[in-house]
């Protein structure tokens, strides 16, 4: 069942072609629509390579920056809002948590990967345990330990 993107993928592909077809028809002395034709072929040779890898085909090394934009919603907006007014603990107690207190806590969620946010919070706010996790998202037991221990490991570092 192809989409909008493979649909996309498709266009490019039949566009790159038809760039290839047409540099094979210029003249030997038409040096300067060559140049603009091969540079329409290696523009859309990158798209193509982008759309079918879903990375970036110059990073050679993989080393991509896959988190930056969930760190830069962590660093920029207020994550964890104010929300003194409904939250009482056993005691009867507002609680509360201060600004930098908030701060904090952001820097920690941005310093979890995806897969170790998602693990640590099913294990620790819906308190299922580390076989229903592993069953629901399809990974090893000991992945799912292994993610929770990270994460706690990095909130001791960062409380440290």
């Amino acid at each position: 069942m192809e989409n909008w993107a493979d649909n996309l993928l498709q266009e490019y592909k039949e566009n790159r072609a038809a760039l290839h077809q047409m540099k094979a028809e210029l003249d030997i002395d038409n040096f300067e629509d060559e140049t603009q034709i091969n540079s329409m072929i290696e523009s859309m040779t990158f798209a193509i390579d982008w759309m079918e890898t879903g990375r970036n085909p110059d990073s050679y090394r993989g080393a991509d920056k896959r988190s930056i934009y969930q760190k830069q919603f962590f660093e920029s907006i207020d994550v964890i809002p104010d929300i003194t007014d409904q939250l009482y603990d056993i005691n009867s107690k507002f609680l509360y948590m201060s600004q930098d207190e908030k701060k904090q806590l952001a820097k920690i969620f941005a310093s979890w990967s995806h897969r170790e946010r998602v693990c640590y919070v099913k294990h620790v706010v819906e308190q299922k345990s580390f076989q229903q996790i592993a069953n629901e998202l399809k990974l090893s037991k000991s992945t799912v330990q292994t993610n929770i221990n990270r994460a706690k490991r990095k909130i001791l570092k960062e409380l440290a």
